[in-house]
């Protein structure tokens, strides 16, 4: 049985899709017209807000299966790519754009793929998810100790950059995350060239 966490404004399938309106806008990211993927679509947040604001086909990656809501399997610009780990996606196409939340998995393990899909000068919008970076012995109750948060999105970044990823921008999406692992979402840039 799936999730499904209304967002408080409504428009969307999920609160997913409020936090991703708030940092489309906060990097100034245009969806009008662009082919994105949405890596771990699960119900679909992501997929309904990049729809919302004008995106022409998205790839809605998810490794569950029956998952994403009824109304974006309905819509012919969701292409719907059920039971697909995003560390192994591919498609047919290269995106401008990909967004991922991609839960129990660190950000180094995907992010590669996520880099590879995206045209020339592309760009990723990904949620760093700091409990999912660190060993489980080092969780309370499931939750990262709050003064470490920002110890551990340093080496997050450090690691990606390390790795040759341009990280040029972060911004925390907090909605009310009390009680909740804080959250960071992080935009990357693909390269400026064919690989």
């Amino acid at each position: 049985m799936s999730k499904r966490s209304r967002d408080r404004s409504g428009r969307y399938v999920s609160r997913g899709g409020d936090k991703l309106e708030r940092s489309l806008d906060a990097f100034e990211i245009d969806a009008t017209g662009r082919v994105a993927a949405d890596l771990g679509a699960n119900v679909g947040g992501f997929t309904d807000c990049l729809l919302q604001r004008g995106a022409a086909r998205i790839y809605a990656v998810e490794t569950g299966y029956g998952v994403l809501d009824w109304k974006l399997r309905q819509d012919e610009r969701v292409e719907v790519m059920e039971r697909t780990n995003a560390i192994h996606a591919t498609l047919p196409e290269s995106v401008d754009l990909v967004v991922a939340d991609v839960g129990w998995t660190p950000l180094h393990r995907y992010v590669p793929t996520a880099i590879r899909l995206l045209k020339p000068g592309g760009r990723c919008v990904v949620l760093l998810k700091p409990q999912y970076e660190v060993a489980k012995s080092e969780l309370v109750d499931g939750h990262v100790d709050p003064d470490r948060t920002e110890m551990i999105v340093f080496t997050v970044i450090e690691g990606l950059k390390a790795d040759g990823v341009q990280v040029s921008g972060q911004m925390d999406p907090d909605l009310e995350s009390r009680g909740r692992n804080p959250e960071r979402f992080l935009l990357l840039e693909g390269p400026s060239e064919g690989l």
